[in-house]
């Protein structure tokens, strides 16, 4: 199944400040964030992500947002159903608290706490699902698993693999396999990976999950290895040589397949077309 590609990166297109929280962009700019969601639809997404990855109170108080949580969070599930107009299933997109476990930052009981509130509201707004993301902590990554079980939706869990010598360990060590076991025993309904690296190292994750785990694959990498040109990050992968890397991945055995930053909607559309090249005139996969 087709999922759809990079929000953050689309929201800086579109003139998110650096160190501006994206998920306060649900109540300023909240067009702006359909246009991004309803170009994924229209690209052939069929599951699109809430624009929430940041909206956990942990992440929010860092930017003085902890008192609009709620809100926050309510407003980046209706604008997602309001983009997807029944044509894509929406699932919240969770991310991490931006504190380390293992340097005492922060304890599991706040994380819980946290985790278990924004769950509890976006499941409260309708949500199908939740895909928590860009996990580089493994027991935060349960933790988050453990909150989202609870309201009864299916759960996918995604870690970012970008070290170690072959870039398929976690920023904390853990490795593919590891993670994919760990993280099926935590009852993750998907298990996956994005961020990182572009499709062809996604393959080499995919091989690695799939020989430790029996639940479906989620993959969503980046528009290749970001580059930095001056103050600018910039993504040297074309939108078909992303999409003709990402349709190895589903000829693979990955069940879910999308971008992660540096994808734009023309990414997700290349990607439907290789896919499904009859696809072109429904918009859909």
């Amino acid at each position: 199944m087709p999922t759809d590609g990079a929000t953050g990166t689309e929201l800086i297109a579109r003139g998110l400040g650096a160190g501006e929280c994206p998920a306060v962009w649900n109540m300023k700019f909240p067009e702006r964030v359909f246009e991004v969601q309803r170009a994924y639809v229209q690209a052939g997404s069929r599951l699109i992500l809430t624009n929430t990855f940041g909206g956990n109170r942990i992440v929010l108080k860092r930017h003085g947002l902890d008192d609009r949580l709620r809100e926050i969070n309510q407003a980046g599930a209706e604008i997602a159903f309001r983009a997807a107009n029944g044509r894509a299933h929406v699932f919240a997109s969770t991310g991490p608290s931006g504190k380390l476990l293992g340097f005492d930052e922060i304890s599991e009981s706040d994380l819980r706490e946290a985790f278990a509130e924004q769950a509890e509201i976006l499941a409260s707004a309708g949500v199908e699902g939740f895909a928590v993301e860009t996990m580089s902590d493994l027991e935060e990554a349960k933790l988050w698993v453990a909150a989202a079980r609870a309201t009864g939706l299916p759960v996918v869990a995604c870690m970012a693999f970008d070290s170690g010598k072959t870039k398929t360990q976690t920023m904390m060590g853990v490795t593919a396999e590891a993670a994919a076991k760990a993280l099926t025993e935590a009852g993750a309904d998907v298990i996956g990976a994005n961020c990182g690296q572009g499709p062809e190292h996604h393959l080499v994750l995919y091989e690695k999950l799939a020989l430790a785990t029996s639940r479906p694959i989620w993959l969503k990498p980046n528009a290749g290895t970001p580059q930095l040109a001056g103050d600018r990050t910039v993504y040297a992968t074309t939108a078909d040589e992303f999409a003709r890397g990402a349709r190895a991945l589903a000829k693979a055995g990955a069940a879910f397949v999308g971008g992660c930053c540096g994808t734009t909607p023309a990414f997700i559309r290349a990607l439907v077309e290789q896919l499904n090249p009859h696809s072109r005139d429904r918009g859909c996969a």
